[in-house]
């Protein structure tokens, strides 16, 4: 067996965790039933191979179960497995995103807030209040939804990753690299860096104060660091110094004039904080200076914000951050009575 299994390895170990202790008979009935075309002979061979590795032992006449290890390998493989599909997911809504930002028309990727009904004025608030900030404007979707037994309101905000979509729809290779948490200001009145503008688009982004990945990273990271608490909207509203969920990606410097007409158009159109840096230049850098041949885009998107205020406020029942893709049309820089 190799040191990364397939999925259909991952499968039947799974399925040895439900059923344990199980034979090959029924295993492979198992396997079928998920649409797998799959002998009982492959089952043996693949149990034996299962069995040589450490992961699987056999139980006298009952077939086998997990060892220790095959329930650390199915955790690691469940870990991995979840990445996976979301990067699969990250890419796949990015590549039908068709936003233009000259003309604030065509889809965006969207992430979601369910809020309760009894708490849309607490809602509304901490909207407008973003949106009069300079993370503005905030375009946003508000639908009633049932949850539960409950009347909720179901928030839509475009997320950070529309910025990839845009790009890539201009042929530029992008995707967040690393997620992490940002010092934000408003308007400072210094930065850790030499920048005459420092709050141009969005505000600033000061440093990175904490980095969970260096691989292409994805969305649920983002969900982890919210739910862990480590935002603070609040005080960058008030403005104050503020913590924001951000994401980084490097592109090629030889499409670096039209990444960044796109990039300030978008955040100009749907809000957030955008900080863009050609190499060599100083700037809020997570892993330190791209190289001669990349430039640095940081951004912290509106949905992320929204989302982020919402769990601060206590009003956030379950979000989402990377929802589906959703016509620019659906949204509204004013928040629709119902």
């Amino acid at each position: 067996m190799t040191s990364d299994p397939d999925r259909r390895t991952y499968d039947i170990l799974r399925l040895l965790a439900e059923h344990e202790p199980i034979g090959s008979v029924h295993l492979t009935e198992h396997l079928r039933e998920r649409g797998y075309s799959i002998t009982e002979r492959t089952v043996r061979l693949t149990l034996a191979d299962l069995d040589e590795s450490g992961l699987t032992e056999k139980v006298g006449g009952k077939g086998r179960r997990l060892t220790a290890d095959g329930r650390a390998e199915l955790e690691r493989g469940g870990v991995s497995g979840r990445v996976e599909q979301v990067r699969e997911r990250l890419a796949d809504l990015t590549s039908q995103v068709t936003y233009d930002p000259a003309t604030d028309a065509g889809d965006v990727v969207v992430g979601t807030v369910l809020v309760a009904t009894e708490d849309r004025a607490t809602l509304e608030a901490g909207l407008k209040a973003i949106d009069d900030s300079p993370l503005g404007p905030i375009v946003a979707s508000i639908e009633p939804v049932e949850r539960n037994g409950t009347d909720c309101l179901e928030v839509a905000v475009p997320s950070s990753v529309t910025i990839d979509g845009v790009l890539l729809s201009h042929g530029i290779e992008s995707h967040p690299d690393t997620i992490g948490v940002v010092e934000y200001h408003p308007d400072p009145d210094t930065v850790p860096y030499d920048d005459p503008e420092p709050a141009v688009h969005g505000g600033a982004i000061r440093r990175f104060t904490d980095v969970i990945g260096d691989e292409r990273a994805t969305v649920d990271l983002v969900s982890l660091l919210i739910e862990a608490r480590q935002t603070d909207v609040s005080s960058a509203l008030a403005g104050e110094t503020g913590l924001l969920v951000a994401d980084n990606r490097e592109f090629p410097l030889a499409h670096y004039d039209t990444a960044r007409e796109l990039a300030v158009s978008t955040r100009d159109t749907l809000g957030g904080v955008l900080d863009l840096r050609r190499p060599r230049e100083p700037g809020p850098f997570p892993w330190g200076t791209p190289g001669w041949a990349f430039a640095s885009l940081t951004f912290a998107g509106a949905a992320e914000c929204v989302i982020s205020h919402c769990v601060e406020s206590g009003i956030a029942l379950e979000w989402e951050t990377l929802e589906r893709v959703q016509p620019r049309s659906d949204f509204s820089s004013v928040v629709k009575k119902k």
